[in-house]
């Protein structure tokens, strides 16, 4: 191997030592983390399966269903309507300059059943419950009121963890439906109502392109999103440091981790389902029917 010339140093020797320093000890921590966290998801994954009844409780799950579900429907509905409407807007010109402006339905509601109204769902229960869960179980972690609940042996994952992370899981595809159905009727008022698409062909062209395959796509997608937010959230919670800073950055934590999960997942999900439509139904049939 060449020496490197007289005063110009190689490229390891440019870089400081205690810039590589760093960059170790900021893979390492990040190592750390994420095997705290896989540990964390083993261990409610083994209260779940170990305890379903004593995890399933309704005087335990009554609560983070009402808080996950009910309280998030009239956001989520608002933000699928204004979604699907916004898509007619913004797609029906260039579908008419084709001549096929009165098919513009059924392409949005495959857009918004199979991919926006999961991710919009989801994106929306990371913001609205995800951060209250992380600041519920950060307050209780630095008010020690998670130790005290350990020091008389009652399982915080159990009574406290497991309950919200199946309410998310339950309740994120129910949400979809909602954001689905408002996405497609904020479509149509813009497309009929506004451009003048016949009613007829608008609902006609919908069912005629949109067969089961995108609706149970999303809430496939939903269900793994809230499994993702619940888990994510619920750590964020249990790791909260003193303080109210620290619930502060728990509650953001979990929103920023969770919609980059989200995000993440999606890609991972379009994929495998992509290639699992394929080897269902052979490469020659369109995912529109």
């Amino acid at each position: 191997m060449l020496a490197p010339t007289r005063g110009y140093p190689s490229r390891m020797q440019a870089i400081p030592r205690d810039a590589i320093t760093r960059i170790g000890w900021l893979v390492h921590d990040n190592l750390s983390a994420f095997g705290r966290f896989t540990s964390f998801v083993g261990a409610v994954f083994g209260r779940l399966f170990r305890h379903p009844v004593g995890c399933l409780r309704w005087s335990q799950l009554s609560g983070p269903l009402l808080t996950v579900g009910v309280q998030s429907v009239i956001v989520v509905a608002i933000t699928g309507a204004f979604i699907g409407m916004i898509l007619s807007l913004e797609t029906y010109t260039q579908f008419e300059a084709l001549g096929q402006g009165d098919r513009l339905g059924g392409v949005i509601n495959i857009a918004v059943t199979k991919q926006i109204g999961p991710v919009l769902a989801a994106v929306m229960i990371a913001g609205r419950v995800g951060g209250a869960l992380a600041a519920e179980l950060g307050t209780m972690r630095i008010t020690e009121q998670l130790d005290a609940m350990e020091a008389m042996d009652a399982d915080p994952l159990r009574i406290l963890v497991a309950p919200r992370v199946v309410a998310c899981i339950v309740m994120a595809p129910i949400l979809t439906v909602y954001s689905d159905a408002l996405g497609a009727l904020g479509a149509w008022f813009i497309t009929v109502k506004v451009f003048g698409v016949a009613n007829a062909d608008y609902w006609f062209f919908t069912a005629d392109l949109l067969d089961a395959w995108p609706p149970i796509t999303g809430l496939i997608k939903a269900s793994v999103f809230g499994l993702a937010i619940g888990l994510i959230s619920c750590y964020m919670g249990f790791i909260c440091t003193q303080g109210a800073a620290g619930v502060g950055r728990a509650a953001t934590n979990a929103f920023v981790y969770s919609f980059l999960a989200i995000i993440a997942i999606n890609l991972v999900l379009a994929s495998f389902l992509n290639t699992l439509w394929v080897m269902i139904y052979g490469p020659d049939r369109s995912v529109f029917g």
